[in-house]
């Protein structure tokens, strides 16, 4: 019987390589599955028969957007300090198993309608735990293994495969959901196998572990502080009581206050229990802060940019070039390309260089670079030359690869070694938690962009094609927000809106005017560029505060034994 080949020893020269392919691996499969379904919304929401423009189908659509990335960021500081605990690959291992085994539960969904929508909701949030395992500790298993000279280079192949990932994941999802809904899933399974078995076969601890008390307190009132406060935010988009937005519904406020009083006293707690989840010393060290603080604003201004960009092109851009609103989440997937390049040209490259001459001045580059880019997206038409838009938007995925490995590189050499999974996790929380508030925030601007003008520019639209003048009131004044999700589902809501027993009443070149592929383009392009304003006004100021604070600098800290080279 041949004997199988031993596994590489943790101090073999080849080791660190093995290290980084496997959680590069785990990284990109937890974020390519945070984006997969963003773009396949709309033909998940077929396939299950459930409509979800209809108002009390609002909530299955922004949970199953968001609840993924909600559930990371509330987990990921536990994970990342329990990896400290408990070991970090013992946890990185059992996130991938988790991982693969949601992904097949979720593509059995056996309902329609809103079971089935429940059933998706529920799964991936236990697909968020294995996930969460998975980004908690990839960053610190990359630090113990490789040594100080070569880690920038390693964290950021690690960290581009994960912010590209979630770029990749709308070519991947766009190309899935138009052979079957249930494949965007079914991806996720031969992956998740082969990095569950490579991970147990290959990985050690390398860490520094020691004995520690789980902190019960501090686990349960962050998450239930930041759970509070994300949710409130979440349904703050919502309509309320004939207002656009939710921010006067009760319980919005009550998450939203309830929320951060949580979170102080989860502050309270931290500050004097013996052995706390969350480290809040480690806050002292300037450069810690200000490369986290720089992780938050840079996610917020990424995931604005990426839900603004999904809508420009599938409501707007692709269907007045002539494609239909079918194909539009394909295409806007493919015409993002350029997003993804950048990311991958610049990071690897950053991070090698950032090693050779230091990690600041790359991460606050890449920042200046993205504000260049929002800029320059300000002052497009919204009709664009596509030309000029994806040499933006690859200038900003080029300032995203500049800043990743550089930012991740000044977190964790600011902390010692037995604080790493800590670190980690809590570099995860910022990021994750940044895309959840990027939802909130810039959905919130934009309503409020269109809240003013759509209205008019709907009545009279709706008017010149002989809608009566009571109708077309009646629907200009609805919520701005089903028509800002109709256009990040990449539908033509004007259908919808009217009705078949009105529309069936005008004449039928006015019907083909009103259900074709330019009427609503036209209609709300420009109260989406007043929008659009705005948005990325504010997305230029994240991006040049977060450049001050990639700058900022800290006390060194003694690094532990390098590994072997």
């Amino acid at each position: 019987m041949q004997r199988r080949p031993p596994r590489i020893a943790a101090d073999h020269p080849r080791y660190k390589w093995v290290a980084l392919s496997n959680t590069t691996l785990g990284m990109l499969i937890a974020t390519i599955n945070s984006s997969i379904v963003l773009i396949s919304l709309p033909a998940i929401f077929t396939g299950i028969h459930l409509d979800p423009l209809q108002p009390g189908n609002v909530s299955y659509l922004l949970w199953m957007l968001m609840g993924y990335m909600l559930v990371t960021a509330v987990l990921v500081v536990t994970l990342g300090r329990l990896g400290d605990i408990l070991g970090r690959v013992k946890i990185y291992n059992s996130g991938f198993l988790i991982f693969t085994v949601t992904s097949v539960i979720l593509s059995l969904d056996p309902m329609q309608g809103g079971g089935g929508a429940l059933w998706l909701i529920g799964w991936r949030v236990a697909q968020a735990v294995g996930g969460s395992m998975l980004m908690a500790n990839s960053a610190a298993i990359i630090t113990d293994a490789f040594p100080a000279r070569q880690r920038g280079m390693a964290l950021g192949v690690n960290m581009v495969a994960g912010i590209a990932g979630s770029f990749i994941g709308l070519v991947l999802g766009g190309l899935l959901s138009e052979w079957d809904w249930r494949s965007i899933f079914w991806v996720n399974v031969p992956i998740g196998l082969i990095g569950t078995v490579w991970a147990y076969r290959s990985l050690h601890e390398t860490g520094i572990r020691r004995k520690a008390r789980v902190d019960w307190w501090g686990n349960i009132t962050f998450a239930v502080g930041l759970t509070a406060l994300l949710a409130g935010i979440t349904y703050g988009i919502q309509p309320y009581g004939g207002h656009t937005m939710g921010w006067t519904n009760p319980w919005v406020l009550a998450g939203l206050i309830g929320g951060v009083v949580m979170l102080a006293v989860f502050c309270l707690v931290e500050a004097r229990v013996r052995e706390p989840m969350f480290p809040l010393g480690l806050f002292r060290n300037v450069a810690f802060a200000g490369g986290n603080a720089a992780t938050l604003l840079g996610s917020i201004a990424r995931g604005g940019l990426q839900f603004m960009l999904i809508i420009w092109l599938q409501g707007i851009w692709l269907p007045l070039h002539g494609y239909d609103y079918v194909d539009t989440p394909l295409w806007a997937g493919i015409f993002l390309l350029p997003l993804t390049v950048g990311f991958l040209l610049s990071g690897p490259i950053a991070g090698y260089f950032s090693d050779r001459y230091g990690a600041r001045l790359f991460a606050a580059a890449g920042f200046v670079v993205m504000a260049a880019s929002f800029a320059g997206l300000l002052l497009l038409p919204t009709d664009f030359n596509y030309l000029v838009f994806a040499f933006l938007i690859f200038l900003n995925g080029v300032g995203g690869g500049l800043f990743a490995a550089p930012n991740t590189s000044i977190i964790m050499a600011s902390v010692p070694a037995e604080a790493r999974g800590a670190a980690s996790g809590m570099r995860a929380t910022f990021q994750n938690a940044g895309m959840v508030l990027s939802i909130g925030v810039f959905f919130s601007l934009m309503v409020a962009g269109l809240a003013r003008s759509l209205p008019g520019t709907l009545s009279s639209g709706l008017a010149a094609q002989g809608v009566p003048g009571a109708n077309a009131h009646d629907i200009a004044n609805l919520p701005p927000v089903g028509t800002l999700f109709a256009a990040f589902l990449g539908y033509n809501p004007i259908q919808h809106l009217l009705g078949p027993d009105l529309l069936g009443k005008l004449p039928t070149a006015n019907q083909h005017t009103l259900t074709g592929r330019e009427f609503f383009p036209h209609l709300i392009s420009g109260p989406f560029h007043d929008g659009l304003v705005v948005v990325f006004a504010l997305a230029i100021v994240m991006s040049l505060v977060a450049a001050g604070a990639s700058l900022i600098r800290g006390r060194a800290v003694r690094a532990a034994r390098a590994p072997q080279e």
